[in-house]
């Protein structure tokens, strides 16, 4: 309940001679104008259009206010712009520019259909519940929950929004394996105490090609990390494929996805492979000539010292073959050795750019989901089903993706272009303005004080020249 004091002024400290006041009487403003582009971004892709048509709506279209077009794009935009609760939105369905951004033709309500409801254009938490809860097996009988997200349709959305991502086909991806920890406080399905994270947590698995998000999968604490790869590769690997036939693929991660049935799938189907693995004894005794030259050139001159070793190796028993591996004698004032194991032949690359430019490179994926945890609120799956809470996840998904071409497009050349999503939104997104709305127009008038106003013209300008994807018949 809006308390009935709050048109009275305030009467902050004074600056000099001068009384400082404020008033809620500025009219109707947003402080979210920067997201324009994002909604110029969207019409020239169509993204959030394609991934609501992965859901079967069974509500009845003639009683229907809010499509499941609309409900993905305030969900979506909202996260963008660090509203991370459904909860936020019971507040911002006020806002006349998020109405905008969703595409409402009456961006201020005043054509509602429910008294209760005027002045309120957009969907309340209660109706966005519905989204996220919907039960697989929904129909037109339901009550309430009719919209039910095809889950395998989704999965195969990323992939293609990946393949949309490049106009030629590259001679080589590497798809980048990792799960990561998701901690949660409630009692959701598949609830389990994660010994290394030391925290009940879900242990969702992530799929990126270098900047690209092709998977991001929800799953229970109490298996291997590397569970369901296999499974991942068998889906997506074809689908790229089939537009990419000749397209080299290479199967990156650490040493939790060393697993002979993944190794072996990648050997049967031309899928190479670099996985960290595991030192023991046998990998150690291997470059033992390898550290003591390494100790003597970190005693010679005081920094650390590296050398590699190629060899072939084969476990006692879980490997049905011998592998070429990669070993890191590195001396940094103490021993410090590690392992890869891979497919790529010593002519195809050397020991020491495989390890140092193309492996460590893998680290990068690890701030890609930093950045959605962080900044687009993929941990935020407090529901009490895993089915609602792997929705959540891919709308975060989503947000990421959307974020990511406003990067590739609008920020190319820009000062902003390798920046994370957090601080987009701050200089980019988080714009004071005016909101007028008449009957032929509708009048956003920026604050003069933006301190990114040419920044902001050329984000525009590359997002005007961008092609506008083709609608398919």
């Amino acid at each position: 309940m809006v308390a009935e004091c709050i048109t009275e002024d305030f009467e902050f400290q004074p600056l000099g001679r001068r009384e400082v006041t404020g008033r809620f009487d500025g009219g109707t403003i947003t402080s979210d104008a920067g997201a324009l582009l994002l909604r110029e971004l969207e019409a020239k892709t169509g993204l959030l259009r394609r991934f609501a048509e992965c859901f079967n709506d069974y509500r009845d279209p003639e009683l229907i206010e809010h499509t499941v077009e609309e409900l993905i794009k305030q969900r979506v935009f909202g996260i963008a712009l660090g509203y991370e609760d459904l909860n936020d939105h019971d507040d911002l369905r006020h806002d006349p520019l998020l109405a905008v951004l969703v595409g409402k033709r009456d961006p201020t309500g005043e054509n509602r259909v429910r008294q209760r409801d005027k002045g309120k254009a957009l969907a309340g938490k209660s109706t966005r519940n519905r989204l996220e809860l919907t039960p697989v097996g929904a129909s037109a009988s339901s009550r309430y929950k009719k919209i039910v997200a095809e889950c395998s349709t989704i999965e195969q959305f990323f992939v293609e929004e990946f393949l949309n991502s490049y106009d030629e086909p590259p001679e080589e991806i590497i798809l980048d394996f990792d799960p990561t920890d998701d901690q949660i406080h409630g009692s959701q399905l598949g609830r389990f105490y994660q010994g290394y994270y030391k925290h009940y947590c879900y242990l969702p698995m992530y799929v990126f090609c270098g900047q690209y998000l092709l998977c991001a999968k929800l799953r229970p604490s109490d298996g291997d990390g590397c569970a369901g790869t296999v499974p991942d590769l068998q889906r997506i690997v074809p689908q790229i494929r089939e537009r990419w036939p000749n397209v080299r693929i290479v199967l990156r991660g650490d040493s939790g996805f060393c697993r002979e049935p993944i190794m072996q799938w990648c050997e049967k189907n031309r899928v190479e492979f670099i996985l960290g693995l595991s030192k023991n004894t046998r990998l150690k005794a291997e470059i033992v000539e390898e550290m003591v030259q390494a100790k003597g050139t970190f005693e010679e001159t005081g920094e650390a010292a590296r050398v590699f070793k190629d060899f072939t190796y084969r476990t006692l028993k879980s490997w049905s073959r011998s592998r070429r591996v990669v070993g890191k004698a590195e001396y940094i004032g103490k021993e410090n050795p590690r392992f890869i194991v891979t497919s790529l032949s010593p002519e195809t690359i050397a020991a020491g750019p495989l390890y140092e430019k193309v492996y460590c490179a893998r680290g990068e994926m690890e701030n890609r989901i930093k950045e959605q945890q962080l900044c687009l609120f993929a941990d935020r799956t407090s529901c009490e089903t895993m089915r609602a809470n792997q929705l959540r996840l891919w709308l975060s998904s989503l947000a990421y993706v959307m974020m990511q071409k406003l990067r590739e497009v609008g920020l190319k050349e820009t000062e902003l272009e390798p920046a994370r999503c957090d601080t987009i939104r701050l200089k980019v997104l988080k714009i004071g303005a005016q909101v007028r709305v008449t009957f032929r127009k509708v009048w956003v008038a920026l604050a003069e004080s933006y301190p990114w106003r040419t920044l902001f013209a050329q984000i525009w300008a590359n997002v005007c020249r961008m092609p506008p994807r083709p609608i398919p018949d």
